[in-house]
């Protein structure tokens, strides 16, 4: 593809389609490079098979010491394989680092619809939860969502914890939908396509050195704009030369306890309607259970004990513990992922677990069939923080080379990060629009 655009964007998930809709919306020229496939009308999507597909070596990502990350590579990013959970960035992005994503977050709400599920789909279960937790001091609410049941096929809502597979009935949005409206207006799309090098000429970033079926290509661009995620961006940074990029990471690290009871459990109900966050012992919790062939899989990592409770499944209610983990080790050399835990860390998760334990014995779970998940990492960031390597405005230290993806969070952010990443995208884009890619003066 030898045409210049005027921006190039790597990475489709929430960062890299919002960029690449509001830059094609002002009639820029645009083209978005994806590693993965679009698998959204995939007859897999939103499958166990499927899910191995799509995931990075297959779901089985882990770091040195053993913490599972899963990676979703696909259009739409992580927004393919979310709980579709929505937060706004905590006050500290603007009290901390003079980022204020008010604007952008409220416009973000108001175009997608974003809002608690009525309380009838909100689960029984995890209903239940969250009364228990109430009734221990914990104020507990009902979790926003970027998900809408008008938007199914019959207007019914069917979601379960397998819907973290991927959403097959549509009432999850998804980033993909962004693109899909840049490309009606006219972006360019290749996916399949793995970035390598940023291609820098006099100093500045020209564009990107990628490789599609075991072919080089190069793609130029005014600007280039990394979005391929907390750990892909930094991945291409390295490579590319920037000292400091995947040097410290976080991971927002987080596990589930399990306990059974006599009744239905939270299985086959909307994961994550219900949490509440600690900010000052710095962890989250809210109702989550992994999907039914992935249970035993994963707590067979614990030992045959714990897999072994696969049987009591669709009794089983769980609490999800997520810390605000500080940031430690880094991406490697050899490609590997070191994110050991701090003393601190440990410390906010033992207080999480412990609070979960109480949530779980008062919502009527017999204290003796409480189980503990192996710990997993689920939003990979920090690796190109804002305030480090980046501007408040997203920009590095090569001109014209931008990232909006996990990666700039200048912290952990211990909580749903989709609509962070959208606002920081759409003020980026403004950002753009009124700068590198403001029409020239008449």
């Amino acid at each position: 593809m030898s045409a210049t655009f005027d921006a190039v964007i790597v990475g489709s998930g929430p960062g890299g389609s919002t960029v690449a809709r509001e830059l094609s919306r002002a009639g820029r020229r645009v083209l978005v490079l994806e590693r993965g496939e679009d698998r959204r009308e995939g007859r897999l999507y939103g499958t166990y098979p499927g899910a191995l597909r799509y995931t990075a070596r297959g779901g089985f990502l882990f770091t040195r010491d053993g913490m599972q990350v899963i990676r979703p590579q696909m259009v739409g990013g992580a927004t393919g394989m979310y709980c579709g959970s929505a937060a706004g960035p905590p006050s500290w992005f603007r009290d901390r680092y003079g980022i204020d994503l008010e604007p952008w977050v409220n416009q973000t709400i108001r175009e997608l619809g974003i809002r608690l599920l009525p309380p009838e789909l909100r689960g029984a279960a995890s209903t239940r939860l969250a009364e228990a937790a109430c009734d221990l001091g914990m104020e507990w609410k009902a979790q926003p969502k970027f998900m809408d049941p008008s938007r199914t096929s019959d207007g019914e809502l069917r979601c379960g914890a397998h819907c973290m597979l991927g959403c097959r009935c549509g009432a999850k949005w998804n980033a993909g939908e962004y693109l899909d409206e840049a490309k009606e207006l006219g972006c360019a799309v290749r996916t399949g396509t793995r970035v390598e090098v940023v291609q820098l000429e006099d100093g500045r970033a020209i564009g990107v050195r990628a490789k599609r079926g075991g072919r080089l290509e190069e793609f130029r661009g005014a600007v280039t704009i990394l979005s391929a995620g907390g750990l892909g961006t930094a991945e291409i940074l390295r490579a590319s030369g920037m000292s400091g990029a995947g040097e410290g990471l976080a991971m927002d690290a987080t596990l589930m306890v399990y306990g059974a009871t006599r009744e239905r459990g939270i299985g086959r109900e909307p994961p994550m309607t219900w949490g509440w966050t600690d900010e000052e012992q710095g962890y989250m919790l809210s109702t989550l259970i992994d999907p039914w062939l992935l249970y035993p899989a994963i707590m067979a990592v614990k030992g045959l004990r714990e897999a072994l409770t696969w049987s009591r499944w669709g009794r089983t209610l769980g609490v999800m513990v997520k810390i605000k983990d500080e940031v430690s080790g880094g991406i490697r050399d050899d490609g590997s992922i070191d994110k050991p835990m701090t003393e601190e860390d440990r410390l906010r998760l033992d207080r999480g677990i412990e609070a979960a334990r109480r949530i779980l014995e008062r919502a009527g779970c017999d204290p003796g069939s409480l189980v503990v998940t192996p710990l997993r990492g689920t939003h990979p960031s920090a690796t190109v923080r804002i305030g480090e390597m980046l501007t408040p405005d997203l920009a590095s230290a090569i001109p014209r080379l931008y990232v909006c993806d996990a990666s700039v969070f200048p912290e952990a952010l211990d909580a749903p990060t989709v609509l962070t990443i959208i606002a920081l995208a759409r003020r980026l884009s403004h950002h753009l629009l009124h700068g590198d890619l403001a029409p020239a003066p008449s």
